[in-house]
């Protein structure tokens, strides 16, 4: 099976239900075929010796059952067909049919089985509710405010089934203390989107992981930098911010590496904003070698190794919205004109060795303040939700009332009533009444976002349907189907559209709209989610393996191997492969750091991209790849047991 069949499958059981099947796959059911005398023949001689109303072996009758209407007893027949493709039945020195026999009886049964579900199809009840899980909250937070938000730092983890699957309806309930989250989630992320300042200032301290190496440059940051990150942060509102930065401590807390003059630039989106210089001064007598802890050095001294990082701050006006705030060291150990070309092999410094270089333990965000930045807010989810500006007070409730019915009938997934557009105008007016419009549309906002229709996809019965009664889908919730499917997120505006117009059913639509989706970045969730709790990618976040024992695992490492597997598997999705090539191909993503400890040659640089493997190489398929190996390993040793089980 190739994925383009895979998903097929996939979109026509989520897509469809009930004559819906029938109606947007395009399928016609298999013409009448009797079965001839010598299959029933077949199962007389062969198999009512054992399976017959007197000894039911098994639990198992066939003399009561028709082969004439095997589509009656679909469940009976399905075992009896896996029983004969593996050979399992008649048992071992039975008497049996031949092969040519027994083939042409399994595909006559198959076919009965196949014009039976077509003519009568029975896709079964979804769940009437299912709330959104987490990433599929971020992504239509994303796509409904053009914010993008850690729904890791946000809301509690969600519930998973046996297999390890995060997004099965049953389990994702809703308890007392989630709704209150919602609500309070709601508040936090309206007003973050309408740019409004917090009640004081807020400080956000973002941690560089321990296993960083940082002994070259940081993805994301200038060619000729050495260590630090690039942080991703959204400011919540116009005004003056500090930005902090703290420097890596050893065990006893001294400061590492200040033997050697360092100079730390901090930026803010690529410019240079502050630089400092820090390290390689004279403060008398240094403490032993060791740094055991017992001998100290001069008081002078060791007050400069526990503090020499407490004036690394900037205060600075920034604007509303998402920014890159950079900090790293410039790159003494190599030449500017070799930065390009710097190899990017393991770290040279152990995490736990005390004479490693400075480092960036973390980066401090404090604010805003009260001091205001000149010019309009800018940012965008101001200009994704302001699609109108009142000029005078008389425009402002018409112009609320199109803000909130467009946010609404995107965030719902369908157009509003009347009745809701009146309930988010009067939580626009509570807000408007102790504040300005901004305030208004911050409080219907919030209500949209704590609404159930926001939180949960819910598939209503239609009023006309009988008790157990097979129906079509409504083209609003096909588009939800879809769009939960591919994307992990709401429908767009094309998407609604279609549906709204009830033309999304129509199968040139829908497979017209299912490429159109398929070729957008948005898909990429498709793989994320599903390879991430499929091949255990989200595991690898919290693995530890033993660093005596591994001294090169670092962060650039287990990054890399979780983006080896990801851009692997979206690979074999949009190029169609084979199922198994998931497992035999010859070829995967690598980047320089990868490529090193795998020991391949001739790969250069932070950029992933396809390299076919050689013959004798291990690494082939998924189950060479290191995500899946440290997935399925304990922190000193590997598991048999866990991959094992796993496969």
């Amino acid at each position: 099976m190739r994925w383009a069949q895979l998903i097929a499958v996939m979109l026509v059981a989520l897509v469809a239900s009930g004559l819906a099947i029938a109606q947007t796959s395009g399928f016609q059911a298999p013409a009448a075929r009797s079965p001839s005398d010598s299959n029933a023949a077949l199962v007389s001689k062969y198999c009512f010796t054992c399976h017959n109303s007197k000894s039911r072996v098994g639990g198992l009758a066939l003399d009561t059952k028709d082969i004439a209407h095997a589509g009656a007893d679909a469940e009976v027949w399905e075992k009896v067909i896996r029983k004969l493709r593996m050979g399992a039945m008649p048992p071992p020195n039975m008497p049996r049919p031949d092969k040519q026999a027994t083939n042409a009886f399994v595909q006559a049964i198959e076919f009965q089985l196949d014009r039976e579900a077509a003519l009568h199809p029975n896709p079964g009840r979804t769940q009437a509710l299912h709330r959104l899980n987490r990433a599929e909250y971020g992504n239509a937070i994303r796509d409904l405010l053009a914010l993008e938000i850690d729904t890791t730092s946000l809301l509690p983890p969600d519930d998973a089934d046996a297999h390890g699957l995060d997004n099965n309806a049953s389990l994702l309930t809703v308890p007392p203390g989630l709704l209150e989250r919602y609500m309070i989630v709601a508040t936090r992320l309206s007003r973050l989107a309408l740019a409004l300042p917090p009640s004081g200032p807020v400080a956000d301290t973002i941690k560089v992981p321990k296993l960083s190496a940082q002994d070259y440059q940081a993805e994301g940051l200038p060619f000729g930098s050495r260590g630090g990150a690039a942080i991703h942060y959204n400011f919540p509102a116009d005004g003056e911010y500090v930005i902090t930065v703290r420097l890596r401590r050893q065990l006893y807390d001294y400061i590492t590496g200040l033997e050697e003059p360092e100079q730390l630039d901090i930026r803010i989106d690529g410019k240079r904003v502050k630089t400092f210089k820090i390290g390689g001064e004279d403060h008398g007598l240094a403490a032993a070698a060791s740094f055991a802890g017992e001998i100290f050095g001069d008081q002078n001294w060791e007050r400069w190794r526990h503090d020499a990082d407490a004036g690394l701050q900037v205060r600075l006006p920034v604007k509303a919205g998402p920014r890159v705030v950079g900090v790293a060291f410039a790159d003494h150990f190599i030449k500017p004109e070799d930065a390009l070309t710097r190899s990017l092999g393991p770290s040279t410094f152990l995490a736990s060795d005390e004479t490693r270089p400075q480092a960036v333990d973390s980066i401090a965000i404090t604010g805003p303040f009260a001091a205001a930045v000149p010019g309009p807010p800018q940012s965008p989810s101001l200009r994704k939700i302001l699609v109108c500006q009142p000029n005078t007070a008389a425009e402002e409730a018409p112009c609320a009332r199109r803000i909130l019915s467009e946010l609404a009938t995107q965030a719902y997934r369908r157009p509003i009533t009347g009745n809701e557009a009146q309930t988010l105008m009067a939580f626009y007016r509570d807000g408007r009444r102790d504040g300005d419009f901004t305030a208004g549309l911050q409080v219907a906002l919030s209500r949209i976002l704590a609404s159930p229709n926001f939180l949960f996809r819910i598939e209503r019965e239609p009023r006309s349907a009988a008790p157990g009664a097979i129906y079509p889908i409504s083209d609003l919730e096909l588009a939800s189907r879809l769009s939960f499917f591919l994307w992990s997120s709401i429908p767009d505006a094309t998407l609604a559209d279609l549906a709204a117009k009830n033309k999304l059913h129509k199968p040139a639509v829908l497979d017209q709209q299912v490429q159109r989706m398929i070729a957008d970045p948005r898909c990429r969730a498709l793989v994320d989610n599903f390879v991430g709790q499929w091949l255990l990618l989200r595991n690898i976040r919290d693995a530890e393996p033993d660093q005596k024992l591994f001294p090169d695992f670092d962060e650039a490492l287990r990054d890399a191997f979780a983006q080896e597997t990801t851009l692997f598997v979206d690979d074999q999705l949009r190029g169609n492969q084979g199922v198994v090539d998931l497992l035999r191909a010859r070829y995967t993503f690598l980047n320089e750091r990868l490529a090193r400890h795998y020991g391949i040659a001739g790969v250069f640089g932070t950029r992933f991209r396809r390299v076919d493997l050689p013959a004798d190489s291990p690494r082939g398929g998924l189950l060479g790849q290191g995500a899946l190996l440290v997935a399925t390993s304990y922190p000193n040793r590997t598991s048999p047991v866990l991959r094992g089980k796993w496969v």
